[in-house]
């Protein structure tokens, strides 16, 4: 009994050693991924955002980079398109 302990103790530590290295490689390394494990991970969350909700309302800046608007602003008789991505 105690060798099968030992064996199942021996395939998780494995694991879980596999597990962290393939974070620490997504993240970029060790100290990335105890970032992404301490800060990013418990504020993930599923929206409840589905096609045809109302947007909420958030303060953003304008394409001239100086002067900022809320989206309820722009709701209107033209559609707004937000864009979320880089562009360089």
């Amino acid at each position: 009994m105690k060798r099968l302990l030992k064996w199942i103790a021996g395939i998780l530590a494995v694991l879980l050693l596999a597990a962290f290295g393939m974070l620490c490689y997504i993240a970029g390394s060790p100290k990335d991924a105890y970032g992404m494990v301490r800060y990013a991970l418990p504020h993930m969350h599923r929206g409840t955002l589905r096609v045809g909700s109302d947007a909420p309302d958030a303060r953003l800046l304008s394409l001239d980079g100086t002067s900022h608007f809320h989206i309820r602003e722009r709701i209107g008789a033209r559609p707004l398109v937000l864009v979320f991505g880089s562009f360089t």
